[in-house]
């Protein structure tokens, strides 16, 4: 028998060893470990906080009513140097010429846009003066001023790059003056289109008098806030009237969202499943970090997807832009006016929230936090701002915010699936066996079905150009 000898600390002498080394002891022990560990995954608040609708014909349509707005879209603009134009078909998101389509006229008017660069604190338009023009934003941002009750300036948003303002006066009969002013807040570029040049190409073009005459006829001269026609009403009368008669006319053609999905084909060896699943199943443990993966790519889409996502499906006139740069309690504010109807959740990146937590600490203002699911997360107005990191951050440091009205009974924001699917796994994702190929592997197609929709524009809010460095 030999006996097992080490040397002995400091002298280097060597004794027999009186008990079993750790390293051989390791071989024969049982570890203690965890599941196997996924950094990508995240809270995913949006998928819990949206109210989820079952659509059961894989088809979700959003009857709306009737509006008579069109062309309230943002402008695009090309330089070459520090010339700038507008690109002659984008000239089409102005209401008046939405649906135009000639080429050569829209070249024109195109061309008889003047370009103006302007520096902080200039003046574009002076509140109460003739409106006589059209004004696009090229780049830039203006602070839209107006007179105050009291002999003091206010201040009613920002207008920025593609926006335009004074749409109106090319097509009113008496357009008027300016409700606001504007001011630059930063450096930038604006292009201007007269009413005198726009009635000058319109009198060469019998095209465009046409389609203004068609334009002018389409919208009735009745309408509330939201474009839709007004509901003809009696109140206060005494005796008998005769009353008024309406209708309310709905959308010929509403929207329709169909079921997005997100699919992978998970394999697994069959000797990994057969010999390998002590203490903890192997094809249990791939199947739930795929499961977590789809689901994080769920979210991603309900956020960025460019058909149905949260970003791109905003309204254009529910954007508003930062006063500044970083977020701030007034930006915050701003953004909670455009669902002033019971708004339900801010989303934002982690980093806007810090950035908007920089900005609060800089004016000693200390937000409230409410309660969800057992977490205390931080409240603006009593709003829940919940971090969302699939909300892209720019090349240039800004991201968005948003806040949104959720569920159907509110007319919000809803999310859409389609419970009860054949082998479903959880709420409408499925996990079906595909077979054993000839490599002994076998395959699971795993199909995870969403969308989402928001039920009128007022549901969603979208605060832009947000800039998060310190």
């Amino acid at each position: 028998m030999t006996t097992s000898t080490e040397p002995t600390e400091g002298n280097g002498a060597s004794h027999p060893r009186l008990s079993l080394d750790t390293t051989a002891a390791r071989n024969l022990a049982t570890t203690t470990k965890t599941p196997p560990q996924m950094q990508a995954i995240t809270s995913r608040w949006l998928l819990k906080v949206l109210p989820w609708v079952q659509v059961s014909g894989g088809t979700f349509r959003v009857n709306r009513r009737l509006t008579h707005t069109v062309g309230n879209g943002r402008v695009e603009f090309v330089s070459t140097g520090a010339d700038v134009r507008v690109i002659p078909a984008e000239l089409g998101e102005l209401p008046a010429l939405a649906g135009f389509e000639d080429d050569g006229v829209l070249q024109e008017l195109a061309g008889a846009c003047a370009q103006r660069d302007f520096a902080p604190g200039d003046v574009i338009v002076e509140a109460g003066a003739p409106a006589d023009r059209v004004v696009l934003i090229a780049h830039g941002k203006l602070s839209r001023r107006g007179p105050g009750a009291y002999d003091s300036e206010s201040d009613h948003g920002v207008l920025a790059d593609g926006d335009f303002y004074g749409d109106f006066s090319l097509t009113d009969e008496e357009p008027g003056t300016w409700e606001y002013g504007l001011k630059a807040l930063t450096s930038g570029t604006v292009l201007t289109l007269t009413r005198s040049a726009f009635e000058e190409i319109a009198a060469r073009s019998e095209a465009l008098t046409g389609h203004l005459a068609a334009f002018r006829a389409a919208v009735p001269a009745q309408r509330n806030a939201h474009g839709e026609s007004a509901i003809a009403l009696a109140s206060g009368h005494v005796g008998e009237p005769v009353l008024p008669g309406t209708f309310v006319d709905y959308e010929a053609s509403p929207r329709e969202y169909e079921l997005s999905v997100a699919q992978t084909v998970l394999r697994v060896h069959t000797r990994v499943a057969d010999l390998y699943n002590e203490p903890m199943n192997q094809v249990e443990e791939q199947l739930r970090l795929t499961v977590e993966a789809l689901r994080e790519r769920q979210e991603h889409e309900l956020v960025n997807n460019r058909e149905f996502g949260l970003l791109h499906n905003a309204d254009l006139r529910q954007r508003v832009h930062t006063r500044g740069g970083p977020p701030t309690p007034d930006d915050l504010d701003e953004l909670l006016a455009t669902v002033w109807k019971n708004p339900s959740v801010i989303l934002a990146h982690p980093r806007a929230i810090a950035a908007f937590g920089r900005e609060c600490s800089a004016r000693g203002i200390y937000p409230d936090s409410v309660n969800i699911d057992g977490h205390a997360v931080p409240a603006w107005r009593g709003v829940p701002v919940l971090p969302c990191d699939k909300i892209p951050i720019s090349s240039t440091g800004t991201s968005s915010v948003l806040a949104l009205r959720t569920g159907e009974k509110a007319q919000g924001v809803v999310g859409l699936h389609r419970t009860g699917i054949p082998d479903e796994y959880q709420p409408s994702l499925s996990v079906r066996f595909m077979g054993i190929n000839e490599q002994a592997v076998i395959s699971y197609l795993v199909s995870a079905y969403y969308s989402v929709a928001v039920l009128v524009p007022d549901a969603l809010g979208i605060l832009e150009d947000v800039e998060i460095g310190h």
